[in-house]
């Protein structure tokens, strides 16, 4: 989901996301590591590549793959599906992947546009697309797969989700490289915690993000709300419901400060109408999987709650600006052992502050919140997994088993739409035998994958595992040795 140009196109020359210290490793032609020595200064000057940084595009592909399982096999495997609220689960990793991510390929697809007018421009332009496209793909005029039916009522149009809250963090870090790199230095190498201090005014842009999320979530008074129930489905729809609150500080869903936000600026109709947190414990006795509600759940399970809303967003934007640091790192360090010592020692400590803000009950993990220690655990882990794949990439060369994520990563628009988005698999649900419940896509998974292991949970884990992230990984395959490729 990173680079440049809209929609598909053929891709020569220097693209994105390369490693700006790949070199010819001899004058013969062949490419040679980067192993962070200098040339010798009497030789005649090395020819530079334009390489792809590998690595990443297998961990943005690994990404992908990721929000695919989850999405699909999450019913089946509450395991990996989000946490009803406080806990991290696997798929609670996936959207601060996706902003790291984005956050280390700014500095590398910045890097070669020194006006920074046009720079600005772009970034504007791509974030536009981005935001059409979230609107399009997840404010509900596509209801695919299952529903045949497309269109939405726009006072019920959901105006946050995963493109918007990337398109949002890439503008405002985006920006900020923009704004705040020297031109003067950024071919100069560096070492240790020289970094920090030649983009130190990022970390004071960071620290002030921080600031004002921790005083509104801490600082806003939540009163007592009441919202109408929608969902056709429910025995209550139609009533109105109140929810107690009259508190601040409070990090439980129905008193939280983000979500009392997103209510008033957003408006509760254009928010997600199915949270995570209807499979607390407290809403119904399937928890951690989803089911019938208690006959004595509180109002607020019935409630909407929007996961990507504003002010969780502008906390995960500082996901992305760690991510912005790595890039920094990967720009200016030449050795593949220094690169790797910085990214490891600031990932571990990003970590471990992490889960001890947690299991010291001090700020609970939370996805929904996006709160500084479930910040701080994401991103650490997100820079441990970066640091194995580039590790066994791009220091050991080991390319063909990693290459259908890295052929998914490469694709990463294309998959998210067709696989992750369900856009392909609501075209599939488009022939149907008698009526619309028996689809192709159900055939395939009723006969093809469940039938065949006698297990539902088995056979939707094996359906998405190979007809929908193998089998879009053979196509990003395809595509890439066509050299077509589907960017933003």
């Amino acid at each position: 989901m990173d680079g440049g140009g809209q929609g598909v196109a053929r891709r020569h020359g220097a693209v994105a996301e390369e490693d700006p210290d790949r070199r010819r490793g001899d004058r013969s032609g062949k490419e040679g590591d980067d192993d962070g020595v200098d040339v010798d200064e009497k030789a005649p000057p090395p020819r530079r590549t334009s390489r792809r940084v590998a690595s990443l595009d297998v961990f943005r592909g690994l990404t992908v793959a990721l929000m695919i399982l989850v999405d699909g096999a999450g019913g089946e495997w509450p395991v990996i599906g989000h946490a009803p609220w406080n806990g991290c689960n696997l798929a609670d990793f996936v959207m601060p992947f996706f902003l790291f991510i984005v956050g280390m390929a700014i500095p590398l697809s910045l890097k070669r546009i020194p006006d920074r007018g046009r720079a600005v421009r772009r970034v504007v332009l791509r974030t536009l697309k981005l935001l059409f496209w979230g609107i399009l793909l997840q404010g509900g005029y596509s209801h695919a797969p299952d529903d045949l039916s497309y269109g939405v009522d726009m006072k019920h149009v959901r105006w946050c989700g995963i493109l918007q809250r990337i398109a949002l963090a890439y503008l405002v870090v985006a920006v900020l490289e923009i704004v705040t790199k020297n031109a003067k230095v950024q071919d100069q190498s560096s070492s240790g915690f020289s970094i920090f201090r030649m983009y130190f005014s990022q970390w004071i842009v960071a620290c002030c993000i921080l600031v004002i999320y921790l005083s509104l979530v801490y600082g806003i008074y939540v009163p007592d709300w009441d919202f109408r129930v929608s969902d056709v489905k429910n025995p209550n729809f139609g009533k109105i419901l109140t929810v107690t609150c009259g508190t601040r500080g409070k990090l439980s869903p129905p008193c939280n400060a983000v979500g009392y936000i997103d209510r008033k600026v957003l408006g509760i109709n254009h928010m997600y109408h199915r949270p995570a947190w209807r499979r607390h414990k407290d809403c119904t006795d399937d928890s951690p999987h989803e089911g019938p509600f208690k006959t004595d759940s509180p109002a607020w399970c019935y409630a909407p709650f929007e996961p990507e809303g504003l002010l969780s967003s502008l906390s995960a934007v500082l996901s992305t600006i760690i991510g912005v640091h790595y890039g920094h790192v990967l720009v200016h360090m030449k050795s593949h052992t220094d690169r790797l010592k910085q990214w490891s020692i600031m990932g571990i400590t990003l970590l471990i502050l992490g889960l001890t803000l947690h299991f010291s009950h001090a700020i609970p993990l939370n996805k929904q919140l996006y709160t500084f220690s479930y910040l701080c655990v994401t991103a650490g882990a997100a820079g441990i997994v970066f640091c194995m794949f580039y590790f066994l990439v791009d220091i050991l060369n080991l390319h063909y088993p990693f290459a259908p994520l890295k052929w998914t990563g490469m694709n990463a628009m294309l998959v998210y739409v067709m696989a992750a988005a369900g856009i392909f698999e609501g075209f599939l649900n488009g022939w149907y035998y008698e009526g619309t419940n028996n689809t192709l896509v159900y055939w395939v998974r009723k006969h093809v994958f469940v039938k065949v292991w006698h297990s539902t949970r088995v056979g939707i884990l094996l359906y998405v595992l190979f007809a929908q992230i193998l089998f879009w990984a053979l196509v990003a395959g395809l595509l890439h040795r066509a050299r077509l490729y589907w960017k933003l």
